[in-house]
């Protein structure tokens, strides 16, 4: 029997936080590191974490951890190292040079996670682009081998050309393609966002893992890719939802996370579309992650960043049969408490999302009366 099966990656990984961090916030760090580690089929057998007031210019931790982490790996036989926060490209061949091991950072990790979860040709696409844009200055011996990129013969250059600048020009050419592409794919896009002027549009946002898909799956009566993972959903999904007689558009979208590499924000503008343009958001909080608080400013901040801050938003404080504690409400915000794992808290749910629907729709077609709706 020959075995073909992939397996899994032993992997171990580093965190680095300010003297004022506490234990369980950096715990807390590793733990969702993990997470995204065991995503890409990465075993974790190992963790690393120290206290600095600015990370080392020249291996981000200091030379005693490196010396630290280097005996480790050999003792273990470690395949990848995996760093919470990005390194500079120096610092990244400094510590390949140093340890010999293949390196991810925070955002290459999130990259091929989304690569592997993209399903259409224009996530596929965005997240190919990002990850090129990304690792063109960061190439080293390490990150060389593009066989997929290089295709069959004839592409390799010149006798006398180094391997590294092969592989660079493979890249920006592969960049000047990508572009070519999306661009394509986005005006086919815009077309279809505007076929839909006049329906009122619904997204639901939210940290990663929070229970959106779940949520669509629910109100949308519709089977929907959704499960225990991190960034299960990738590729936007619409569909058209009825309350009551009222129709609208519900889109599910990337879930947002900690430190998410502007790359990817810029090359997903067009999928984030779906957040911009949507006249409300719902807003679904994990509210049994005891960092459920940070989560919620990621997301807000996020939200600040695609220019979706002041669009009217129903925050939906989820997974409440896993809660022990209620968050608090906050006054100036609509929110409510459910669990769309048992449905408490869905039909309350879907009546107060029929009044935000129905005050658009108002909005929207000032002179319409339905008399089963109003």
């Amino acid at each position: 029997m020959i075995e073909t099966a992939k397996k899994n990656e032993r992997g171990i990984l580093v965190a680095l936080g300010n003297k004022s961090e506490s234990d369980e916030r950096l715990e807390e760090m590793m733990d969702e590191l993990e997470f995204l580690s065991q995503t890409l089929s990465i075993d974790v057998i190992g963790k690393f974490t120290q206290k600095l007031e600015h990370p080392d210019p020249r291996t981000f931790v200091g030379k005693g951890k490196v010396e630290e982490i280097k005996t480790f790996c050999k003792a273990e036989k470690v395949d990848v190292i995996v760093f919470d926060d990005d390194l500079s490209p120096s610092q990244l061949r400094n510590l390949e040079k140093e340890l010999k091991i293949k390196i991810y950072d925070r955002s290459l990790l999130i990259l091929d996670i989304f690569l592997k979860r993209a399903k259409t040709a224009q996530a596929k696409t965005q997240v190919e682009l990002a990850r090129f844009q990304y690792l063109l200055p960061r190439l080293t011996r390490m990150w060389t081998h593009l066989e997929r990129q290089r295709g069959g013969t004839g592409t390799r250059g010149g006798a006398g050309e180094k391997e590294i600048e092969t592989d660079r020009r493979i890249i920006r050419d592969q960049i000047n393609v990508l572009k070519k592409k999306l661009d394509k794919i986005e005006k086919q896009s815009t077309t279809q966002r505007k076929s839909r002027n006049g329906i009122v549009r619904v997204a639901l946002v939210g940290y990663t893992n929070a229970g959106k898909s779940t949520l669509m799956k629910i109100l949308s009566k519709e089977k929907v890719y959704a499960k225990d993972e991190l960034f299960a959903t990738v590729d936007s999904t619409v569909r058209k939802v009825v309350l009551n007689n009222l129709p609208f558009l519900l889109s599910d979208t990337v879930g947002f996370i900690r430190k998410l590499p502007h790359s990817l924000i810029e090359s997903f503008k067009s999928t984030l579309a779906e957040v911009m343009e949507a006249d409300i958001l719902l807003h679904v909080i994990d509210a049994s992650n005891p960092s459920y608080e940070d989560h919620v400013r990621v997301v807000d901040e996020t939200l600040g960043d695609i220019g979706a801050a002041d669009i009217t938003t129903i925050k939906v404080f989820n997974k409440m049969d896993k809660s022990e504690d209620l968050p608090t409400k906050n006054g100036k915000s609509l929110s409510i408490q459910i669990s769309a794992k048992n449905g408490t808290g869905i039909p309350e749910l879907r009546s107060l999302l029929t009044e935000e629907v129905k005050k658009v729709h108002m909005k929207i077609y000032p002179n319409y009366m339905h008399p089963e709706v109003y």
